[in-house]
């Protein structure tokens, strides 16, 4: 068994905090919004972390998110709920390094996780601090991966789940959610519409929103890609991070481990350049970086093949945007065309089977180091955010018959 969820270690969150306004709300009671209607921090006695872990300590755990303990808000190992989330790999791309002249490309491989993307590092924790306070029903909104994630850990711990889908979610993905054991339905409209539901639907139903940023702890199972990213580069940071960005939980969750690693001791003040990935036809982020406000409208009319990112307004939008601009990165636009492009490049030269929002990232930064906003010298890293084996790929139309002569020079 391992032991990273079964010992009891010690436990440091104080309280939770408004991201916007700081004002300080209590640990252990079910929160969704602060009282601004912005998403809640989970803050820790980071001295005290500072004195329980070691590198050494946690050099002995076995690898995986849940060896990060003393940096999460489960308090007890009974109330973990784990489908065994291993770290996931970092992959060099040697040949399209030197293909583009440029420096280290790396992928982290997020499809190994379980359900095959990383929305299983937020649902994890947000499904086990439920199973902790005593939530019966969650309900969200998704573009498919976050529903797959929730259903089967929620269905793992015995809640009930409702979860609605955009209608042109893929079918693998309704299929998926279904097979897992929530009540799953599509919804003539966009993610932001399904969320609506959720609100609509909470009174009636005592459902908990479980709607990405509006329950405080799927950042907290986001941030843990950023450190293990910092022991996987050696207790050091990559120059830049490219990352799909919708509802950015992950960009926002990363930028807070490392500063939470910077205050414990295992970093020290350098940062990656964050980089927020959209698609051009569903780009918020990218229009308010642009104009330099801290808050992104709605993109009306969204639309891209990279589903996962079609996300018309972000909760968490002036967190992604601060990130970006502290650490000194970006947000892109890449088109439909180029990322269809970017996985069809990286899976015929190097053999990775992106999926689409990983292929975006790979496509931005082929832009940006076109145009200069990332040097060849850099070493940067590209989120593969789910396993490519979820989307849609080539027909093969070939055929043998082999009841008659084949001229096998010709194949």
């Amino acid at each position: 068994m391992n032991s990273n969820l079964t010992t009891e270690r010690p436990t440091f969150v104080t309280h939770l905090e408004c991201a916007m306004m700081g004002d300080r709300y209590e640990a252990d009671r079910l929160h969704n919004l602060s009282k601004a209607g912005k998403p809640l921090l989970v803050r820790y006695d980071l001295p005290g972390v500072k004195k329980a872990l070691t590198k050494d300590a946690l050099k002995q755990r076995p690898d995986g998110l849940w060896k990060w303990r003393e940096l999460l808000p489960v308090r007890k190992a009974a109330d973990i709920v784990s489908l065994g989330e291993d770290a996931t790999s970092l992959i060099r791309m040697p040949k399209l390094e030197k293909k583009l002249g440029g420096g280290e490309i790396i992928i982290k491989d997020e499809g190994r996780l379980p359900t095959g993307s990383f929305k299983a590092r937020g649902l994890v924790m947000a499904v086990s601090m439920a199973k902790a306070l005593g939530v019966k029903h969650m309900a969200m909104p998704t573009n498919g991966n976050a529903g797959a994630a929730l259903a089967a850990y929620a269905s793992r711990c015995g809640i009930r789940t409702t979860i609605f889908c955009p209608e042109d979610t893929p079918e693998i993905n309704l299929s998926e959610i279904a097979l897992e054991g929530a009540h799953v339905y599509r919804v003539n409209g966009l993610i932001d519409d399904c969320g609506k539901l959720v609100g609509q639907g909470k009174e009636a139903t005592g459902w908990f929103d479980t709607s990405t940023l509006k329950e405080p702890y799927r950042i907290e199972g986001k941030k843990t890609m950023g450190l293990e990213l910092a022991e996987q580069f050696g207790w050091d940071v990559p120059d830049v991070i490219f990352y799909p960005t919708g509802g950015g939980t992950g960009l926002i969750g990363m930028w807070k481990a490392f500063a939470e690693l910077e205050a414990i001791g295992f970093i020290g003040p350098k940062r990656p350049r964050m980089v927020a990935v959209q698609a051009e036809g569903c780009a918020p982020m990218v229009r308010a970086w642009e104009k330099g406000e801290e808050h992104a409208p709605r993109f009306e009319n969204a639309h891209t093949i990279a589903s996962g990112i079609r996300v018309p307004r972000a909760v968490g939008d002036f967190l992604i945007l601060r990130a970006v601009r502290a650490s000194g990165g970006f947000a892109i636009a890449v088109s439909d065309e180029a990322i269809q492009a970017a996985v069809d490049e990286v899976a015929r030269e190097e053999g990775f089977l992106m999926c689409p929002e990983g292929g975006a990232t790979y496509a931005a930064y082929k832009a940006a180091l076109a145009d200069g906003r990332v040097t060849k010298t850099e070493r940067a890293v590209l989120f593969n955010c789910a396993t490519g084996l979820k989307y849609p790929m080539p027909k093969v139309t070939a055929t043998l018959d082999r009841t008659k002569p084949i001229d096998f020079t010709r194949l």
